[in-house]
């Protein structure tokens, strides 16, 4: 079986396993508890936290620990709403469900939203607001690189944009770190959402990386971990294993990323020679995402083809697969509802081969020409 979903998830790194191992086969104390076992694990966890800041140029007293992206991305929402009770909250249309759901979630207790369009090419639209509507936003949460198309943001100019406006800004950068130079301090933003299972650390572990000028209520209350702000037991192995892929990342990212455009390119060459729309095809894209279609083709037949093939592969974002939409984020982009229906995402790794990438290929043809028969026999 040949992996291509790697913006869903990756596997864990050897070196990160070797880090967290000690952590899951002896005794652990609590990281709260006033004795050595507690005052070890602590150590261990202040220990990650400075990696994971030294990998976005944070400080670490600035990393918040949480167990997931969603997590992180509700903390911040449902804590500035509780903070700041005049809040309205901006948002793209091309965000993930873990940004937009939760926004939509609080309509209900009075907090009004905007969404801000992109343009064809997946690029945020701001101009595309009404001068009212520039001025009511309080609060923009915008994703660095979108998970579906790999679109990168300007996010310079969004956060120039937010500051002319006194906009606090939080930036989803889950899909960013590990593939581009992904900056907490020199970009300027009031949050960032990290996550370590996208960057061949553990799932159960993921960061909100927290300005110190914003007050933020908590979204979990207990026993006060984490300043307070999200109580619970810490998750020490995953927490540790995140602060080593943190740190690999911090060694690696350039150099992954150039080889791994180098194989996206040559897939992308190929698709192309079969037909395929590749979306975004002319922005700045993260160096391992395709997304594409072929035009009468079902995605979700295509995709469970490949599958059986030794092929995984995605229809969009892993966490909304079960869904029958079409992608929101094409949608959101113009993209006819029936081509965006036949979408699918490959997503590189570093473990990618070229081989792997020929092979796929070949088996695509084979499948995309017999689904074409299929469709003619039944026009």
């Amino acid at each position: 079986m040949i992996y291509f979903d790697h913006n869903a998830t990756t596997s864990i790194h050897p070196e990160v396993l070797d880090t967290m191992m000690p952590f899951l086969a002896a005794q652990q104390g609590n990281p709260s508890s006033n004795h050595s076992f507690g005052r070890n694990v602590q150590t261990a966890i202040e220990e990650a936290r400075e990696r994971v800041a030294n990998s976005v140029n944070a400080h670490p007293s600035q990393v918040i620990f949480t167990s997931s992206g969603t997590e992180s991305n509700n903390t911040i929402i449902h804590g500035i709403s509780r903070s700041y009770p005049d809040s309205h909250f901006g948002f793209s249309t091309i965000e993930h469900p873990c940004v937009s759901e939760p926004i939509k979630s609080i309509e209900s207790m009075g907090f009004k939203n905007t969404k801000i369009p992109v343009n064809s090419k997946g690029l945020l639209n701001i101009s595309a607001l009404s001068n009212e509507e520039q001025k009511s936003i309080t609060f923009l949460s915008v994703m660095m690189a979108n998970n579906e198309t790999g679109v990168i943001q300007d996010m310079p100019a969004i956060i120039k944009w937010a500051k002319s406006h006194n906009i606090q800004i939080h930036t989803d950068a889950v899909q960013a770190i590990g593939k581009i130079n992904v900056d907490f301090e020199g970009l300027g933003v009031d949050a960032m959402t990290i996550s370590s299972h996208k960057i061949y650390g553990p799932q159960g572990a993921a960061a909100l990386i927290l300005n110190k000028k914003i007050d933020l209520y908590p979204h979990l209350m207990g026993g006060g971990q984490e300043k307070g702000l999200r109580s619970g037991t810490e998750n020490i192995a995953a927490i540790v294993g995140f602060g080593k892929a943190c740190e690999r990342v911090q060694k690696n990212v350039v150099i992954t990323n150039n080889e791994v455009k180098q194989e996206r390119l040559l897939l992308e060459k190929e698709l192309k020679e079969l037909g395929a729309v590749i979306f975004a095809e002319q922005t700045k894209r993260l160096g391992n995402t395709t997304f594409f279609a072929f035009n009468n083709i079902d995605g979700s037949t295509l995709l469970t083809a490949l599958d059986r093939k030794g092929y995984a592969i995605a229809s969009g974002s892993a966490c909304s697969s079960n869904s029958s939409d079409p992608s929101h984020v094409l949608l959101a982009m113009g993209i006819e509802r029936e081509l965006a229906q036949g979408a699918l995402r490959v997503s590189l790794g570093v473990e990618t081969k070229k081989d792997d990438i020929k092979s796929f290929i070949e088996t695509l043809k084979i499948e995309v020409n017999r689904l074409k028969q299929l469709t003619a026999m039944a026009a």
